[in-house]
């Protein structure tokens, strides 16, 4: 991995992410910092991003680098925690049930996941697809429950109060908290894409440490 990439590119990707999912549209305009639960399962994301080999620590912090390169390793490191904890946050209802099931549903796919050990491909289309399945969940269907108007939102409303024997509703959301989160979320998928993978390690091993298989001696007749 080059020196740019892991000295400005990653930190800069990762804590655009944070801003992007911290800001709160609207008058005034806000910072929402991310809630407990979101350390917590933002601690669970990274533990399977490193176990599926998507991110190499070792390429980041070890004995053979110097003081300024671990300190920047752990700049990065310490950056994919917050900019994940953070898009939890943004891709999570504010309050009520809806709050309660997307944070057991969060849980329950990202213990699968770390589980399941994918691979770095695998765990890159797990991760779209869990932080898009929410953010699909909060800005399309829970919008449309906080519509104001509208007789079909009306029904709705009143048949998941009847279904959870509770409120549902949220309150309506400026259309630029939609846009703001789906850009933190494409920009966080592929800042994982862009991190030094375990591969990448073993690639970078001096080719005299490389294991080669000696030659079978031939037999003389």
């Amino acid at each position: 991995m080059s020196t740019v990439r892991e000295a400005i590119v990653l930190p800069v990707l990762f804590l655009t992410v944070v801003l992007l999912a911290a800001v709160q549209p609207g008058v005034p305009v806000t910072f929402s910092p991310a809630p407990v639960f979101c350390l917590v399962l933002a601690a669970l994301l990274l533990t399977a991003v490193v176990r599926s080999g998507a991110l190499a620590p070792e390429r980041l912090m070890h004995g053979s680098r110097s003081v300024l390169a671990n300190a920047n390793g752990a700049v990065v490191i310490a950056s994919v925690f917050a900019a994940a904890a953070q898009v939890l946050a943004t891709v999570s209802p504010r309050s009520g049930l809806p709050l309660f099931f997307v944070d057991v549903f969060l849980f329950v796919l990202l213990v699968n996941t770390l589980v399941t050990q994918p691979g770095r491909i695998q765990l890159l289309r797990s991760v779209a697809v869990i932080l898009g399945s929410a953010l699909v969940l909060k800005f399309v269907v829970l919008g449309a429950l906080a519509a104001p108007s509208g007789r079909l939102a009306g029904v709705l409303i009143a048949l998941f109060d009847a279904a959870t024997f509770g409120g549902v509703q949220q309150d309506p959301q400026p259309p630029a908290a939609g846009y703001l989160a789906f850009a933190a979320v494409v920009l966080f998928v592929a800042a994982l894409a862009l991190l030094p993978r375990r591969d990448e390690a073993k690639s970078a091993l001096p080719v005299h440490s490389r294991w080669k298989p000696e030659p079978h001696p031939e037999r003389r007749p």
